[in-house]
């Protein structure tokens, strides 16, 4: 756990897609240590696998390749990450999530995706499985940190969500593959012990790539980008990418990962950059390097005078003849026009005279043109203006649902701003009073923000 003033941070970059064994590995690529991973991941009371970790090349780039080899009720070893078809090598750990039920539902996870196989390794697919209750139970039983238990039941909390509602059934009735729980247990489990060992508090994820037309599943073709993995980006609303490749590049459990820790997702945020790693699919893939990859910094804590500001133009004019209409007017105006922020303050001029200044505040590039406005609408003879710093504070709009009614709030890392007019016209439709439908709407908003 990080305990200084910084935060550490870790930005996946899935420019070839993501899976939960190229996660866990990029990590200890980037400097988890692998022991503390398989001691963390020992905690669990599960057995029949093995897990290892060794270096490849992919494209002449040095990378880490996750190995989870299990062994099933017949005895047999399986390498749960060894199979070619995805180029991401996870036929267990993502796609063997069947669930055998009345309707003979195996959920389309044994995919093929058109690539070969190792026909030496056997299918399962009536084989025991195990349902997500006994998995989130089983986590629970096991001696894991704190904030490694909480990521791996959120991914398999959401994971669960997911598949019960593709399949339509509730979360706790979805069931796995009992070697396919075994992989994605600990690749999920892994990833977050990496997390832990690597002390990272915040996470950020770059647009995920997934590839195109569609993937052999058990019942027949399916859409690539498997629904699933479609399913989680858009419950995140998170970016995404597809490439003119037929392979499942992002595959359920990786996306899972990102989806249910990933704080922000978007470009590399402003680090000092301390490591990085870099984990191999099993596929060598021509053009490009199979490999997700991980950069390891820390990031400042925001403060009220970060360096550096953003510079601001002030423009200001006193007016002595101008109606609160007017002045009123003169600041829709502007901020129309572009304004960062425009107000009046009053004053008293010479002879004792009520008055007011009129305040804009914008960017340089726009000082002509707000300036224009500020003069024409208030008829003022003249005009001062002030180059300033400014430091805007991390900010998110939503739209949070009242009774049916759309509200927008503007979340802060210690704000929640609701519309007003949104707010009032939802409280006088649901006949509430304006105070209840402001504290609902933060509330809801707050419950979704990706802001701390």
């Amino acid at each position: 756990m990080n305990t200084d003033t910084h935060t550490t941070t870790a930005w996946f970059h899935c420019f070839a897609g993501t899976a939960g064994d190229m996660t866990m590995a990029s990590l200890v690529h980037a400097g988890a240590d692998p022991l503390q991973v398989m001691a963390i991941v020992g905690q669990l009371p599960i057995d029949g696998y093995a897990l290892s970790f060794e270096p490849v090349l992919r494209c002449g780039l040095a990378a880490l390749h996750a190995v989870v080899a299990v062994h099933d009720e017949h005895g047999h070893s399986h390498d749960g990450h060894s199979h070619s078809h995805d180029g991401h090598s996870h036929s267990h750990d993502d796609h063997d999530h069947g669930h055998d039920h009345d309707h003979s539902h195996d959920h389309g996870h044994d995919h093929d995706h058109g690539h070969d196989h190792d026909h030496g390794h056997h299918h399962h697919d009536h084989g025991p499985h195990r349902p997500y209750r006994e998995i989130r139970d089983l986590l629970n039983a096991a001696e894991l940190p704190p904030r490694v238990l909480d990521r791996a039941q959120r991914t398999f909390r959401l994971l669960a969500e997911v598949e019960g509602q593709m399949h339509g059934m509730p979360a706790d009735d979805v069931e796995f593959h009992e070697v396919g729980s075994v992989d994605a247990i600990v690749d999920i489990v892994g990833a977050c012990a990496a997390l832990e060992s690597l002390g990272i508090d915040r996470i950020v994820c770059s647009p995920i790539t997934v590839g195109q037309g569609t993937v052999h599943a058990a019942h027949g073709e399916i859409p690539n980008p498997a629904p699933a993995v479609v399913e989680l980006l858009a419950r995140r609303n998170a970016p995404s990418r597809g490439i003119a490749d037929r392979k499942e590049l992002a595959t359920p459990t990786g996306v899972a990962l990102m989806t249910a820790l990933a704080d922000e997702f978007g470009p590399m945020p402003a680090m000092q950059v301390h490591s990085v790693g870099y984990g191999a699919g099993t596929a060598d893939i021509d053009g490009r390097p199979n490999v997700v990859q991980v950069v390891i910094g820390h990031e400042q804590p925001a403060t009220l005078l970060p360096e550096p500001g953003q510079p601001a133009q002030l423009l200001e004019v006193n007016v002595d003849d101008a109606t609160g209409e007017v002045i009123a007017h003169t600041i829709t105006a502007l901020l129309l026009a572009g304004a960062h922020d425009a107000w009046a303050t009053p004053i008293v001029m010479k002879k004792g005279r009520p008055a007011h200044t009129v305040h804009a505040l914008c960017d340089p590039a726009l000082a002509a043109e707000v300036g224009a406005v500020l003069l024409h609408e208030t008829g003022s003879l003249g005009m001062r203006g002030t180059t300033i710093v400014r430091w805007p504070q991390r900010r998110d709009e939503v739209v949070v649902h009242l009774g049916g009614h759309p509200i927008r709030v503007k979340l802060a890392p210690s704000r929640a701003k609701v519309e007003h007019d949104d707010a009032a016209a939802a409280a006088k439709a649901l006949g509430l009073s304006l105070r209840e439908v402001l504290a609902e709407a933060a509330q809801l908003a707050r419950a979704v923000s990706t802001i701390s």
